[in-house]
This record gives C-alpha cells, sequence and structure tokens, in this order.
C-alpha cells in the first residue's frame, strides 16, 4: 500500500507543469550574468555571505521559500501594480511591499550592515531574485489581471496564460541551459553597461511599463506560436541582461 501511495504522489507531481521549476532558468541567467560583473571585491565578499553559493544557485530561494509559512509575509513583494496612466508615487500603495519598495529597503538595510550572517545572506538572495522579477513586464501589472495571470490563452496549442508565457515558456522553449543563454544573452557595450547600472530602480519599473504594451499585442484568438514568440524573444534576452547587470551594479556598490 505505502508504494502505492509514493508511486501515486510521484506521479501527481511529475504531471503538474513545471513543478518546483517555475521560472528558474530565467532567474540563473540573471545570477549567472551578475557574476560577470562584478568587482574582485564584491565576489570575494558575496561568496562569503552566501557560504559559497553563486548567485544563479541562489537566484531561485525565494520562489522556493514560498511552501513555508514563515515567509509567507513575503509574496507581496515579487511585483507591483502600476495601472496604466500612473505613476508609482500615484498609486495605492499595498501594506504588505511590493517589489520596488523591497529592493530599496533591501540595498538599504545591505548598506548600513549590522545584519547577522543568516539575515545578510537571506537579503541578498531576495535582492538577487527580485531584481529579476522586477526586469519581468508582467511583475508591474496593470491591477486589472493578476500580472497575465488571468490571460487565458494557447501555448503551441496548449493551455497556458500571459504570465506563464513571460515568466518560463518563451524562455525553455528554446533549451538552453542557464549558462548557454547566459552567454547567448551577454552581448553589451560598456557603455551600455555603464547607462544600465546608473539608473534606478523606479527606471526599471518604468522600463517594464513601456513594454507592457508589447507583451499584451496578442491575436484575436490568443493563439501565440511562433511569431509571438520571434516578436519578443529579443525583448525577453536584453531584460535577462539588464537584471544581470543591474544586480551587479547595486552588488559592486554595496560590497566593491
Amino acid at each position: 500500500m505505502r508504494v502505492k501511495l509514493l508511486g501515486a504522489l510521484l506521479l501527481s507531481v511529475f504531471l503538474i507543469p513545471n513543478a518546483f521549476s517555475w521560472g528558474q532558468l530565467g532567474h540563473r541567467v540573471v545570477g549567472e550574468v551578475a557574476e560577470i560583473y562584478l568587482s574582485k571585491k564584491a565576489k570575494k565578499r558575496i561568496a562569503e555571505v552566501l557560504d559559497r553559493e553563486s548567485l544563479a544557485v541562489s537566484s531561485t530561494w525565494m520562489d522556493e521559500i514560498k511552501s513555508d509559512d514563515a515567509y509567507d509575509h513575503t509574496h507581496d513583494w515579487h511585483w507591483v501594480t502600476i495601472p496604466d496612466g500612473k505613476t508609482y508615487a500615484e498609486t495605492e500603495k499595498n501594506p504588505n511591499g511590493d517589489v520596488i519598495a523591497t529592493i530599496e529597503r533591501i540595498i538599504k538595510e545591505l548598506k548600513v550592515g549590522g545584519l547577522s550572517h543568516e539575515k545578510e545572506a537571506e537579503h541578498v538572495k531576495m535582492l538577487v531574485h527580485l531584481i529579476g522579477d522586477i526586469h519581468q513586464p508582467l511583475h508591474v501589472g496593470t491591477g486589472e489581471d493578476k500580472g497575465g495571470n488571468d490571460v487565458r490563452l494557447k501555448w503551441f496549442w496548449s493551455n497556458s496564460n500571459l504570465h506563464r508565457v513571460w515568466d518560463s515558456e518563451m524562455i525553455n522553449d528554446k533549451q538552453y541551459s542557464y549558462t548557454e543563454l547566459t552567454e547567448a544573452v551577454n552581448i553589451t557595450t560598456k557603455e551600455q553597461v555603464e547607462k544600465w547600472q546608473n539608473d534606478s530602480v523606479m527606471d526599471w519599473a518604468k522600463e517594464s511599463v513601456s513594454l507592457r504594451s508589447q507583451v499584451y499585442d496578442l491575436p484575436e484568438d490568443k493563439e501565440l506560436s511562433y511569431e509571438y514568440a520571434y516578436k519578443n524573444w529579443d525583448t525577453v534576452q536584453i531584460q535577462l541582461l539588464k537584471a544581470g547587470i543591474r544586480l551587479a551594479g547595486v552588488l559592486n556598490d554595496i560590497y566593491g
């Protein structure tokens, strides 16, 4: 009986789409890109803080803790609502926090210092993840469809939603490893790196808002496949690259 129950449980897990792997590839790319642009001093200090765990591996920790009740208060930190035609300053703020406020708070607390080793490691892991999140346009939502989760559609003839397409499906369908995708996206100039690292957290959010019209440019039948992927893949790549380079800039400022 125990064997049968275990088998049924394992089967149910593997039949759940993207079980235990939601958005992992994109987040790991952001972490891996950041490693390339860290200063030597920052890289050494971060390795100590994370007990030698890489930024790529650490990048998914904030999703992994969603099943831990002790971290329930962090669930709303992954996203922010900025309705069309409004600025962040004009919006009603989530009392639980949001991705903009949380990134800014964590950066400030890391700069001030004095955190326990455990708390500092958690802050860095959160920063790696949330800087990735804010660069995914649907994590800066309109407030009308749960960041595209309520936009039901077909992705290559299978049921999906718009958020999932941007979080993982366009990326996963390329069948890159995260190191391969990092190499593919890491095409930039010194001038671009300097500009992107000088942008503020609010600039990052505004950039995601500006991309929403492109994201929501859907065919009437909401059946997405090669054309939608072709039109949007360059944007996916540049957002992953910007997130990684900006993450490195923040960490260099804190530790470098």
